[in-house]
């Protein structure tokens, strides 16, 4: 006999069948020694009306990568129920003490919430929020569009993101919506730790999966925040949710997104030792293989000679590293090279 998945311990006041515009707060629970009866307040708005698809648009998994945050938080002051065909969710900030901390791990138990999922209600603050997307958000879904940047960690060329996925329905209806989001790039990558992430949870359950990478380096974005918030529109649009067609057209003259992938290990450049790390390139730059991506250097030793760093696939610069100072295993650099379905495939 299997056993039922245990329930969320999160309190939600929102009722996600309703028509109209809510706006209110999941209520999970923190003991705390000021308050035994404490809870974190997580804002939730939904709009709904007549029929078409439920789309999650979610910001702030990560506290210190604030572009999704503004992006989400203005479309959902200023959409009206009456524009919408169907259900929009917009939480603009989940992970609400990382975010009021300016920090990628939660202050409560110093978890990285998109390493946690599917959760757990029973384990730590980062688990049990999890649980509760996965368990209560997610069956809601049809579309889901996380909105992500580098934060503090580095920066990136501003991008949509999406995994390659098996369902060959599902992958191109990501990449069309990719395409109608209207970012610079549409990166479709293997990370480096995917499987416990919201975009996994999400491809779990069938659902089209989109993600962003909008800037970083722990400042808000202009261009990061434009993008992200055609972006968002560009997406309802498409999916007929709201009416108008898409605009894609790009700074450079571009009338589109353009298809890129991080397919294995080899576009990826590390830190073989702790160290200040000087980097010789900017995001969106030519990489040729062999090249230098920077040197570490070791000013706090007289006469220590620097490390050099090596790009080993070539491409264009996708992300690069933020800290001047790195520690050894962080990831200074990821290259992207123009998608290729037939190099996906034969993996």
């Amino acid at each position: 006999m299997a056993t039922e998945r245990p329930r969320s311990r999160v309190r939600c006041e929102v009722d996600f069948d309703r028509n109209g515009r809510q706006a209110g707060y999941a209520r999970a629970p923190l003991s705390r020694n000021t308050s035994g009866w404490g809870v974190v307040e997580i804002p939730i708005i939904v709009l709904k009306n007549g029929s078409g698809p439920t789309v999650l648009l979610t910001g702030g998994v990560h506290g210190d990568e604030y572009e999704g945050p503004i992006a989400v938080s203005k479309l959902a002051r200023t959409l009206k129920p009456e524009q919408v065909q169907g259900r929009v969710i917009m939480m603009p900030a989940v992970n609400i003490p990382a975010v009021m901390n300016d920090t990628r791990l939660s202050p409560v138990d110093n978890r990285d919430m998109n390493r946690c999922f599917p959760g757990d209600p029973r384990g730590t603050f980062s688990e049990m929020l999890a649980h509760f997307m996965d368990s209560v958000i997610l069956p809601l879904v049809d579309v889901s569009v996380d909105l992500h940047t580098c934060g503090h960690s580095g920066d990136s060329a501003p991008s949509t993101n999406m995994h390659y996925v098996d369902d060959a329905a599902i992958r191109e209806r990501t990449m069309a919506l990719a395409k109608a989001f209207g970012a610079p790039f549409n990166v479709v990558f293997s990370g480096v730790d995917e499987g416990a992430t919201l975009t996994s949870a999400v491809e779990r359950r069938g659902i089209v999966s989109l993600g962003t990478e909008l800037g970083g380096w722990g400042r808000v974005s202009v261009e990061g925040v434009r993008i992200g918030e055609r972006g968002v529109r560009n997406v309802l649009k498409q999916l007929g949710v709201i009416e108008g067609k898409p605009d894609t057209a790009q700074r450079d003259g571009s009338p589109a997104t353009r298809h890129m992938m991080v397919r294995n290990a080899e576009c990826y450049a590390f830190a073989p030792r702790s160290g200040l790390f000087e980097p010789l390139q900017v995001v969106g730059d030519r990489i040729e293989a062999g090249q230098t991506a920077g040197f570490l250097h070791f000013v706090e030793d007289v006469d220590a000679a620097p490390i050099e760093v090596v790009h080993r696939a070539s491409g264009l610069l996708w992300m690069s590293a933020g800290p001047g100072r790195v520690q050894r295993g962080d990831c200074v650099a990821v290259v992207m090279q123009d998608y290729d379905e037939a190099q996906f495939s034969h993996d």
